[in-house]
């Protein structure tokens, strides 16, 4: 298997990185991390890796001064399942998972996945299945269904599920062959434009502006790294979307939040107005979606010509982007359950049925390559001008994940607890309280990481660009 220096070199040079920065890079700690089959350890610590050494690429491009990267692997995992170790005023999280939500069996023997976190996801899964929000109830309802059939009738009544399948049986799927063509990170050039200049600033992105549409981790995660570097970044929310609080709350240090309704024209209008001055747009809306409000790459480019969009989506844009799975919602849980990694975790441990990555993996990774793709393109557009794609999934890094290799004996790991996590908390103050969370981990020799903006509830902010400089 590669080290994680030789998987960091591989994602750093496959978008264009020059090969001679990683000899600034130092990379700590030895696998395994968590209990697992999967090399989550690695995953994390590259992934978070490559966003850094994006960062100090940036500073180097607009100061001239290179610095050194270190990230060490125990805080990296530790990074990755941020939103367990995060304390309000002392207390926990509540929890973390809605009622109904989980695995069920089906009538064909298969194991489905439900995730009805948010309302208007769990009344259409209790639609299709003619049945009150009670567990017994579901699972008796889905007794007389068949997996896939349910998984088709519910994504078309607007919910979110997985079937659980195999490797092998997701690998089979002619969108997973397509997918796997593509690399973790897609940068394409999408327009022309002129370079734009590095705004002052003693940070590798200070006085960069970032429009920041995303809920839940991934997208969020990629705003709060892109924000520990110095970027202004603007959370774009709406008081009639329904959230997750402690998500909100671990993923906000560092934005502005503001609400604009883009259902009304009005809204659209404001978010235009920010796209006008901004540098790069990071969004989590399915294709058609964000197209019909008038946002989709092409239209931001028009916008604001020399723009870098970031595209998040579960499933991958391979394909056509109206195939059923490319134009699927879904969550970390869900990727997990139908690209094979649950029935793969539950076989290593021994299990009959599926086991969970032990950390939500796919969301936190897939967020630092959404960050790290978006540094680099901000780097090419400071060079080359042009108006720059990103595109990512969840799918992606789980096809990347993957493509580590597997950890022999790996649930013979113990779990990380207590002492083992303290020395990577910090504590801040915010707008929900002391906040007791955890640290980034990408050490930077000169610019080091640091969140400037305390998280607030969202809303709290106009939704206006501060001054530069």
């Amino acid at each position: 298997m590669q080290t994680p220096r030789e998987i960091l070199a591989d994602l750093w040079t496959s978008v264009g990185g020059n090969r001679s920065a990683l000899d600034r890079v130092t990379l700590t700690g030895d696998e395994p991390q968590l209990p697992s089959s999967f090399r989550v350890a690695a995953a994390a610590q590259v992934s978070i890796a490559a966003a850094g050494l994006a960062a100090a690429n940036n500073w180097r491009l607009r100061s001239g001064q290179s610095q050194d990267v270190t990230v060490d692997m125990r805080h990296a995992v530790v990074e990755c399942r941020s939103e367990r170790y995060l304390r309000v005023d002392g207390k926990p999280p509540g929890p973390a998972w809605d009622a109904i939500a989980g695995i069920y069996n089906t009538g064909d023997g298969r194991f489905v996945r439900l995730h009805t976190n948010f309302p208007h996801h769990r009344d259409a899964v209790c639609e299709v299945l003619g049945c009150k929000p009670e567990r017994d109830e579901v699972q008796a309802a889905l007794l007389r269904w068949d997996g896939e059939a349910f998984e088709t009738a519910a994504y078309a009544r607007g919910g979110v599920v997985a079937m659980m399948r195999s490797h092998d049986e997701w690998s089979a799927l002619p969108h997973a062959q397509a997918l796997a063509e593509l690399p973790p990170i897609c940068i394409e050039k999408i327009g022309e434009a002129e370079p734009r200049p590095w705004p002052p600033g003693d940070r590798p992105l200070a006085g960069v502006r970032v429009l920041d549409l995303s809920r839940v981790i991934a997208g969020p995660v990629a705003g709060r790294t892109l924000a520990v570097h110095g970027a202004d970044v603007m959370l774009i929310s709406s008081p009639t979307l329904p959230s997750i609080p402690w998500l909100t709350i671990d993923t906000g240090r560092g934005k502005l939040t503001s609400f604009v309704d883009l259902k009304a024209g009005p809204g659209r209008d404001v978010l235009r107005g920010l796209l006008a001055q901004t540098d790069i747009f990071s969004q989590g809306y399915r294709p058609a979606a964000i197209a019909a409000l008038g946002f989709s790459p092409r239209d931001a480019a028009r916008i604001s010509p020399g723009i870098v969009y970031v595209s998040l989506s579960a499933y991958g844009h391979a394909g056509s982007s109206t195939s059923s799975w490319a134009a699927r919602r879904g969550f970390d849980s869900l990727v997990q359950t139908a690209t094979g990694f649950n029935h793969a975790e539950g076989a290593a441990a021994g299990l009959a049925g599926p086991k969970e990555l032990p950390a939500q993996m796919l969301d936190h990774a897939t967020g630092y390559m959404m960050a790290f793709g978006a540094m680099m393109a901000k780097a090419r557009q400071s060079r080359e001008g042009g108006s720059w794609h990103v595109r990512v999934s969840l799918a992606q890094t789980g096809r990347w994940l993957w493509g580590l290799g597997r950890v022999a004996d790996g649930f013979a790991t113990e779990d990380l607890r207590g002492e083992s996590i303290a020395p990577f908390i910090e504590e801040t103050s915010s707008g929900f309280g002391a906040l007791r969370s955890v640290r980034h981990s990408a050490m930077l020799s000169k610019t080091p990481a640091l969140w400037s903006r305390p998280a607030m509830p969202l809303g709290s902010h106009a939704p206006q660009w501060p001054e530069r400089g």
